[in-house]
């Protein structure tokens, strides 16, 4: 021990500690972590993510298109869909794990193109990179002698250098040009952004409706009406554009011969409406990608069902019941459907039944009734009867019927256009009067369409200009030699990897001597690219 720490020892005095490096600290780690978010590689993970995010929506069924696509996707798989229902994956694009991607997207880009828009500005302003000392070292340099001046010399490259920003550094000039390729690519980063916050802003001042109409109905655009409805965060349902329509007529054509035969080869409906109370009735010929546009609406057509028509009476013979009823289709081929009959006002026992519906029915080789055509050529129709509570102080379904507090009254013959089943002990009967078919359809208000398109062009403007403007530099310069000649030195820089830079620089090389040649009568380019 030293005889200075004997004396610090000797007063009581610690001896000093040293000293421990200090963490990043909050501040530190916030820093750190908005660089990350802020950096391109982040966003570019982001846009990824929010990519492969999507797939499950357009694999899928989403309730914000068909929720009845989504229902018969529960009946098919019944253990799978509950957990899939878990994850949102059918309701992808209002989920909160791809709403989080969304925002951190939003937030990365615009902390990361907004300083870059900001730096890009300044470069614009800014003055050209002075001349380097050893132009021979670039890419692209050429020497000539020329009896011009040099003052004479540096006017003529200005004039040779058209459409480069020049600025004269003493005895050489320093030019550039292409400032569009950034610009291009801040135009492309911004426009991404205003993409987002379009879409943003059509989600929370927009809505989305599904709605169900048979032919022969009509429909009116009020919360109530719809099957589903999905309002944005500020959108006032109470003030919902009153328009109207009615379904006149609805066509669905076939495919019959060939490998794709019952294929849909056209779906055709005829509406008419009104865009208030007050306008006059107009007449629009629905079809896939033609929607209805009225009041800022798009009604756009999805799909079509059948629905089969039945006539119930009671006991007594009295009509208790006389509509038709949508059925769910289970898959496209044959248009095999399944629905529901619910029959509460029977000044008894309540009725139900659960159906089979057959566009074109027929037997298989193995006897069983099966639908071999998705068009009603035959229609049939089978049922399975109930009687007692349908239960309908619960909300419920109307593609569900619960059979809890119900007695089963057997299963019916199969049951063609105009045929009735008398029902067991005097319950009644139900006949099969007809069919009509139904159009599901989606209505979708989105202001922000328009500044949508408006992005999304300026975006793959943005694009193009990157990939086809070349950012290059060029340098000349003049100097008086000992002979009483000018030397000038010429030399490129090109920014890209571009095959075409050194080819530009020659030529430009070439226009600049042959400039000085007919001043002087002599100037002869030495070349090393």
């Amino acid at each position: 021990m030293t005889t200075a720490q004997t004396g610090n020892d000797a007063r009581g005095e610690a001896p000093e500690q040293p000293t421990r490096p200090k963490g990043l600290g909050v501040l530190g780690w916030t820093r750190w972590a908005w660089r990350v978010l802020t950096s391109m590689r982040t966003a570019l993970i982001l846009l990824f993510l929010l990519a492969v995010g999507a797939i499950p929506g357009s694999i899928l069924p989403q309730n914000v298109v068909s929720v009845d696509e989504v229902n018969t996707y529960f009946r098919e798989h019944p253990d799978l869909a509950p957990w899939l229902d878990r994850l949102y994956l059918f309701d992808v694009f209002s989920s909160p794990w791809y709403a989080a991607i969304y925002l951190l997207l939003f937030v990365s880009l615009a902390g990361c193109v907004l300083p870059r828009a900001l730096a890009h500005a300044r470069a614009v302003r800014a003055r050209p990179v002075r001349t380097p000392r050893h132009l021979d070292r670039m890419p692209y340099a050429a020497r000539f002698t020329t009896d011009a001046d040099p003052v004479v010399v540096l006017e003529r490259a200005r004039g040779v250098l058209k459409g480069y920003r020049v600025e004269r550094y003493g005895d050489s000039i320093s030019s550039e040009t292409g400032y569009l390729r950034e610009a291009g690519n801040v135009l492309f980063h911004l426009a991404l952004l205003g993409l987002l916050l379009a879409l943003a802003a059509g989600a929370f001042f927009g809505y989305r409706g599904n709605m169900l109409v048979v032919e022969g109905d009509g429909f009116a655009n009020t919360l109530t009406s719809y099957d589903a409805i999905y309002p944005g965060h500020w959108t006032d349902t109470d003030r919902l554009e009153p328009f109207t329509f009615h379904l006149d007529d609805f066509e669905a054509s076939f495919i019959e011969d060939g490998d794709l035969r019952g294929q849909a080869s056209s779906y055709v409906a005829e509406l008419t409406y009104k865009e208030s109370p007050e306008t006059e009735e107009g007449r629009h010929r629905l079809e896939v990608n033609h929607p209805l546009t009225v009041d800022g609406v798009q009604v756009y057509l999805l799909g079509h069902g059948y629905a089969p028509e039945f006539v119930v009476r009671d006991a007594e013979g009295d009509v208790v019941f006389d509509q038709a009823v949508p059925f769910l289709y289970r898959e496209t081929a044959t248009f095999t459907s399944d629905g529901v009959i619910k029959v509460p006002d029977t000044g008894g026992e309540q009725l139900g039944f659960v159906g089979v519906f057959l566009p074109t029915a027929a037997e298989d080789g193995a006897g069983e009734l099966v639908s071999t055509y998705p068009d009603a050529e035959n229609p049939a129709v089978t049922l399975q009867g109930y009687q007692g509570d349908l239960g309908l102080v619960d909300p419920q379904s109307v593609y569900q019927l619960r059979t809890e507090g119900m007695e089963e009254l057997g299963e019916s013959p199969t049951l063609e256009v105009g045929d009735t089943w008398e029902l067991p002990d005097g319950a009644g009967s139900i006949t099969f009067s007809g069919v009509k078919e139904y159009v599901s359809l989606q209505s979708n208000r989105d202001g922000a369409r328009l500044p949508a398109l408006t992005a999304a062009t300026l975006a793959v403007a943005g694009l193009l200009i990157t990939l086809f403007v070349r950012p290059r530099r060029v340098w000349v310069r003049a100097q008086r030699r000992e002979d009483g000649r000018t030397g000038v030195e010429v030399a490129g820089l090109g920014k890209t990897e571009a095959a075409g830079d050194n080819a530009e620089f020659h030529e430009l090389t070439t226009r600049l001597a042959g400039r000085l040649r007919a001043d002087t009568g002599d100037a002869t380019p030495d070349e090393k690219e």
